[in-house]
């Protein structure tokens, strides 16, 4: 393009003729601000439909940008209001495409569009339409769908309302003596001035879909369990011997291994002296975790599952863990494949980041959840079987009917009063840029930064020892730590089988000690260029023998599912050493599917869909948590740096957070006061 054209050439020959659109979106595409399948998307479109004006097919076009970027639909008042919105400016760790040759800016070409022009301009009855039929796009109002993701939104608000419609059936059906005693024995007396997970049990208790949100360490898994024995409690109370069919499961195999992990023993402990049936209620309870994908039968190289609406699942209770990081396609495909007389009880946290495909379901329906708008009936039955009373402010006569399905427990046992993670945590999730800059002067000693004044060899010290990270006597370990383990227990190499697995238990274990995240993949901060960094200073310290190929003690990330391997997207493994074994004696070692305990040792030949994993996504972080945890943002402002990112990133330390914040104060500020806000039209429901 001619960059010395007027704004207004620029328009006429991108928003009125074909040739200039299509030269439009390559140019944006060749810019990093448009995905190649995007642009091609509106070349296939305007082929097929030749009639429709160049506004048409530019709107087609950003609905399919956006919903590689997470959102549903393309809002149409909300681009015009902010034009970059549409686009990934700048693109992700590369140029940003500005120059003397640059094409025009969003800005510039929706520049003097009003909306009704725009609605106008698509009213075209072969490329969109209203609702049902068969346009490649759907408009409702000022938002534009890609035709399957209108179906699903459609599909998940009809799903979960006509599920609540059953809640007054639901409720009259649930023996008020019977909770009330059950929920006294589960739930001894507690110093807090409100037991919200007691109150949380409650709420599922009498809804066919509830919803428990809270942030990391308020307990949604030790409410979660005590719930089920709540209910199989009940179950067995009403029909002995007949107890519910209770599955568990979560978005991916990391956190279906997490939740596996905090369960085993749990449900030993539950409290159920005096329960009525209690050995039974207690073998009743479920300690097995399956991905959701496993759950509803997957089918390699398809979108379809083996369980849907024609072929539903056998069970009675659902429960999904980490349900922030379920799209909005699964949890269509969930809702059809659920029994209408099965309950639906999700867990997550609403303030992490939203799932990476498009959607952010749990966000959404827990848009109200800080609130409470608990209506005065719910207030009412709520002190009459729990004997807790609801603050006034949480009580809201016009409270909706989800509304009275969602509890968010709002003590954390994790990070206490003086935990300077939980302190910043709250300040990020607060949007509150002085907050967060008087935690780090504060000084706590589970925090530390690397600022832009640090230099090659603290980084080093970082990834390496965890130098620069010092907490009391407990030091936060880098990655020598499992790689020192990984040589200390090395078996001998007749050892039997059951030794390596001990071993490789071990080593992953001592993984989970340290972890590098990152907000971007491309670019010197990213994934892509940390991963070759940390690997290079590891070999230079001897730690590991390369630094390129397979190694003992790569560690890999599973990229996409492997259903012959039974190996899911976000599982992690370690290459080590194995008696027997091809390729130089490696293999890769697993944790076994779905929590279970044993190991996967798999030849990295059959690894088709890894990558090396010293530095991980937030994104992809999400189901995890590390003792010690260094979050890396980059050195200027890109559109995935928000609070949710920052918040999400911040929880997943345990015991100890480093930033590597080469930008500075203000970068983190600036992320801190932006908000993720995922086009949609599900709250409208």
């Amino acid at each position: 393009m001619n960059a010395v054209r007027s704004p207004a050439a620029r328009l006429a020959g991108c928003r009125a003729d074909k040739s200039g659109l299509t030269a439009l979106l390559a140019s944006w595409a060749d810019c990093g601000w448009l995905r190649p399948l995007d642009a091609a998307f509106g070349t296939f479109l305007w082929r097929e439909v030749p009639e429709a004006p160049p506004l048409a097919i530019l709107a087609a076009t950003l609905a399919s940008h956006q919903l590689g970027r997470g959102h549903v639909c393309l809002d149409l008042a909300a681009t015009l209001e902010n034009p970059a919105f549409a686009l990934s400016l700048p693109p992700e760790g590369g140029a940003t495409g500005l120059g003397d040759e640059a094409p025009p800016l969003p800005a510039e070409v929706l520049a003097g569009l009003s909306l009704a022009d725009w609605q106008a301009a698509l009213e075209v009855p072969t490329l969109v339409g209203g609702g049902a039929g068969d346009t490649p796009l759907v408009r409702v109002g000022v938002r534009l769908y890609l035709r399957r993701y209108w179906q699903y939104e459609v599909d998940v608000r009809a799903g979960i309302a006509g599920r609540l419609a059953n809640a007054a059936a639901s409720l009259a059906s649930l023996p008020a003596e019977g909770i009330v005693a059950a929920l006294a024995r589960l739930f001894p007396p507690v110093a807090a001035a409100i037991d919200w997970q007691k109150i949380a049990c409650a709420l599922a208790a009498r809804s066919p879909v509830s919803i428990i949100t809270g942030g990391p360490g308020t307990g949604k898994t030790t409410t979660v369990l005590r719930l089920l024995a709540l209910l199989q409690a009940l179950a067995l109370q009403g029909a002995p011997g007949r107890a519910l069919r209770i599955r568990l499961t979560a978005p991916t195999g990391k956190a279906a291994a997490r939740l596996a992990e905090s369960i085993i023993g749990a449900i030993a402990r539950l409290p159920l002296e005096g329960l009525a049936q209690a050995d039974a209620v207690r073998v009743a309870i479920p300690d097995t975790v399956t991905t959701l994908h496993r759950l509803l039968g997957s089918s390699p190289d398809s979108r379809r599952f083996r369980h849907h609406a024609g072929n539903r699942l056998a069970l009675d209770v659902l429960v999904i863990d980490e349900a922030s990081m379920v799209d909005l396609e699964l949890m269509a495909a969930v809702l059809a494949a659920l029994p209408p007389s099965a309950r639906l009880v999700m867990l997550g946290d609403k303030d992490q980041l939203a799932s990476v495909e498009a959607g952010a379901v749990l966000g959404v329906l827990c848009g109200r959840a800080a609130a409470g708008h608990y209506t005065p009936e719910t207030r009412d039955w709520l002190k009459t079987v729990t004997g807790e009373v609801l603050a006034p402010d949480l009580v809201d006569p016009a409270g909706g009917v989800l509304d009275q399905s969602i509890a968010m427990l709002r003590h954390s046992h994790r990070f206490g009063a003086g935990s300077g993670i939980g302190q910043l945590a709250a300040a990020v999730n607060d949007g509150d840029p002085a907050a967060v800059a008087a935690v780090w002067r504060a000084g706590h000693r589970d925090l530390a930064m690397l600022g832009s004044e640090a230099g090659a060899d603290a980084f080093a010290a970082l990834v390496v020892d965890g130098h620069g990270a010092e907490s009391g006597a407990a030091r936060p370990h880098g990655y020598r730590h499992y790689l020192a383990t990984l040589r200390a227990r090395m078996p001998a190499p007749d050892a039997a089988p059951g030794v390596y697995d001990a071993w490789a238990r071990a080593v992953l274990e001592a993984h989970g000690a340290f972890q590098v995240l990152c907000a971007l993949r491309r670019g010197a901060w990213g994934v892509d260029g940390l991963n070759r960094r940390i690997a290079g200073l590891l070999c230079d310290f001897g730690l590991i023998p390369a630094s390129e190929g397979w190694y003992l003690g790569r560690p890999v990330l599973v990229t996409r599912n492997d259903y012959a391997l039974g190996l899911m997207n976000g599982d992690i493994g370690i290459t080590l050493s194995y008696p027997g074994a091809a390729g130089g004696g490696l293999r890769v070692a697993f944790p076994g599917g779905d929590g279970a305990q044993g190991i996967k040792w798999v030849l990295p030949s059959r690894l088709q869909a890894v990558e090396t994993v010293f530095a991980l996504t937030v994104h992809k972080s999400q189901g995890s948590e590390f003792a010690h945890t260094a979050l890396v943002l980059p050195e200027t402002l890109n559109p995935v740096l928000t609070r949710e990112l920052l918040y999400t990133g911040i929880t997943r330390a345990r015991t100890f957070l480093t930033l590597v914040n080469p930008g500075g104060e203000r970068l983190v500020a600036a992320a801190v006061r932006r908000k993720v806000l995922r086009a949609s039209g599900l709250s409208q429901a």
